[in-house]
């Protein structure tokens, strides 16, 4: 606060209670000078939740003692250590390999809500189902939230899924992408062997390296029909 907030903060405490009112000239210029020495980094107000008046109002109905600038100092510094202590620091926009600038982002996003500018993120990304634009971005750019030489590495571990997109990105019909009618396996489940026994029950449960061909005609017949559609 400055010297003119300083005054009118006196002039309301006074209004509330005369014991801190001062009559001589020099006597209010010592207060006024104390006051702002002990108030120069506590606002008078905010946008969020914080309100001098308010501070003052809450000590003269609770104390039977008169008000200090440490009393207001106290509060302001209570105040502002809950909302740091509400906030979790929401991911920066700066490239996390500077580390310069990824710090001083979440600098600023502190000194602003301790400072009353911006009220507190409280576990934004765990909560909220709404991603930050750049992220949108990014996506688009790359087109998967997997880098091509990551997804090239896990295709060895996982032969099934790397058929499927490789039949989707050279337009062949996926055709695990509908149920096989042969040996039942599901949507995304690669075929199974099914041998018949002489008694015509149906045995063999080895996994097939490649899908029946009912299964190919099945999902061929399907891109057609979405392609006319």
């Amino acid at each position: 606060m400055d010297r003119r907030e300083v005054a009118a903060v006196l002039a309301y405490i006074g209004r509330l209670d005369p014991r801190t009112i001062r009559t001589g000239t020099g006597e209010a210029r010592d207060q006024i000078a104390q006051w702002q020495e002990l108030l120069a980094d506590v606002p008078f107000a905010t946008d969020h939740g914080w309100d001098v008046r308010e501070a003052i109002r809450s000590h003269v109905l609770d104390s039977p003692y008169p008000i200090l600038p440490v009393d207001v100092a106290r509060r302001w510094r209570a105040h502002r250590r809950d909302r740091l202590d509400r906030h979790t620091d929401p991911t920066p926009t700066a490239d996390p390999d500077n580390p310069v600038a990824w710090r001083a982002e979440l600098l600023r996003a502190r000194n602003a809500v301790a400072a009353g500018m911006a009220a507190p993120s409280t576990h934004r990304q765990i909560t909220s189902d709404g991603r930050p634009r750049d992220i949108e971005e990014r996506l688009r750019e790359i087109g998967s939230c997997i880098p091509p030489t990551v997804r090239a590495e896990l295709a060895r571990y996982r032969p099934t899924r790397a058929a499927r997109e490789a039949a989707v990105a050279e337009g062949v019909p996926d055709a695990l992408g509908v149920r096989c009618d042969w040996c039942h396996a599901p949507v995304g489940s690669p075929c199974r062997q099914r041998r018949a026994s002489p008694d015509g029950a149906a045995r063999g449960n080895a996994v097939r390296a490649t899908p029946h061909p009912s299964r190919v005609d099945l999902a061929a017949a399907r891109m057609d029909r979405h392609r006319v559609a």
